[in-house]
């Protein structure tokens, strides 16, 4: 009996017990389901996190203040650095510009739970308000939808003029377009001249599609008597070497801020895909923990395939008599038995591969908005080579006792 022959027969076998099979495969279908799926959110969230970093380049950082904390170190408290000023920043700014022909950006968060109004609409008081330059936007990888950007002009006359994010003008005016209207926040009125392309969140960060972005002075004057801590974000694309960039940049603002040889830097330098660098160890962790689940669930979908093969051998030992002594050997019937066990598996396999497909995007697009849809390539043919590992592993026990019986012993069996 060749192969064609034994996968027709296992096919036969599987139509007479449909339900049987249908059980069977579906635990296989789960396991698949909850390997695929786990990996292919985590596939999903790591390539939305490479694409929010892919405009900004391995030469853009951030300069900014270094995060404080409560807690005690050896009985001491942690040691408190002032904030970066407008003066620090801005004269890293121009020697930076200076030294090295690069892009350099100031801004300087106002407000972080603000509630902006436009007639009688009003956003939840979730936006947050920054104060940046003309070179905020593309410098962070921001797009514009529509309108046009801050420009010297609206620095230099600290104008009343605004660009929203994606959800504050959908929020506020629907259908209508918002170029040139007013809106207001923060006790003071300011014209909406952009509006910014969809970007989203990652991580529970600020979410990208809440900004209302105004020019620096400006904001300098809604902050009022308010310290404001700025942070610079540069990027110099004619030095090849991010790291040596990185050192430079680390060098000045220690001049500029006075820090003594010795001590630690009174403020922190990052690189801007420093975050997806950190994620795509972690999800390494998260396909390894996501591959061990899906292998403990296919494990017990393994044993139950198992015992459903023991039970077909009994009940199927008439006609496995019938064969061999019909001239069937041994290797005949342990293949019939093995292929069937395969067929159920890759049966179940298919259908948790479209299951976690689904359900990984749908978990995917769920944490981090605005990512593709994607289709792991890798984990499917890595499910399907599972689906026949652990068909073998299941059937091959089953097989064995079929192939071993008594011909004699089969044909006498009711």
């Amino acid at each position: 009996m060749n192969i064609k022959e034994n996968v027709d027969e296992g096919l036969r076998s599987i139509q007479s017990n449909l339900l049987r099979t249908v059980l069977t495969a579906l635990i296989i279908a789960i396991g698949i389901t909850s390997l695929v799926g786990i990996l292919t959110a985590i596939e999903g969230i790591q390539n939305s996190v490479n694409s929010s970093f892919a405009d900004l380049g391995a030469n853009t950082f951030t300069v900014q203040n270094r995060e404080q904390n409560n807690f005690r170190s050896g009985g001491r408290r942690e040691k408190r650095y002032p904030v970066i000023d407008y003066h620090e920043a801005s004269e890293f700014a121009d020697r930076f510009r200076d030294d090295f022909k690069a892009t350099v950006s100031l801004s300087a968060n106002i407000g972080g739970a603000v509630q902006a109004n436009y007639r009688s609409k009003k956003t939840n008081p979730n936006s947050s308000v920054i104060g940046a330059d003309e070179q905020y936007l593309a410098i962070n990888g921001y797009k514009m939808d529509f309108g046009r950007n801050l420009n010297k002009n609206d620095l230099e006359n600290s104008l009343n003029v605004a660009v929203l994010g994606q959800e504050i003008a959908r929020n506020l005016f629907d259908q209508l377009d918002p170029v040139n209207k007013e809106i207001t926040f923060m006790g003071s009125k300011y014209k909406i001249i952009g509006v910014l392309q969809k970007k989203g969140s990652m991580g529970g960060g600020t979410d990208s599609d809440r900004v209302i972005i105004i020019p620096l002075a400006s904001g300098r004057g809604l902050a009022a008597n308010r310290a404001l801590t700025y942070n610079i974000t540069a990027s110099a694309p004619s030095i090849s070497d991010g790291e040596m960039i990185l050192e430079e940049a680390r060098g000045l603002m220690r001049r500029v801020r006075g820090d003594k040889l010795g001590n630690e830097d009174s403020f922190v330098v990052e690189r801007a895909d420093a975050m997806a660098k950190d994620f795509e160890n972690i999800s390494g962790y998260l396909r390894i923990g996501g591959f061990g689940i899906g292998i403990i669930t296919l494990l017990g979908a393994s044993i139950a395939l198992m015992n459903i093969m023991l039970v077909s051998v009994t009940e199927r030992t008439r006609e496995i008599g019938i064969r061999k002594s019909l001239g069937a050997t041994p290797q005949v019937i342990r293949f019939q038995f093995l292929i069937e066990a395969i067929v159920v598996c890759i049966i179940g396999g298919i259908a948790g591969l479209f299951l976690g497909i689904i359900i990984g995007n749908v978990i995917s697009n769920s944490i981090s908005e605005g990512s593709s849809f994607v289709v792991p390539w890798l984990w499917m043919a890595l499910g399907i080579a599972v689906c026949i590992i652990v068909g073998v592993l299941s059937g091959i026990y089953p097989a064995i006792k079929a192939s071993r019986l008594d011909p004699i012993e089969a044909l006498r069996y009711e």
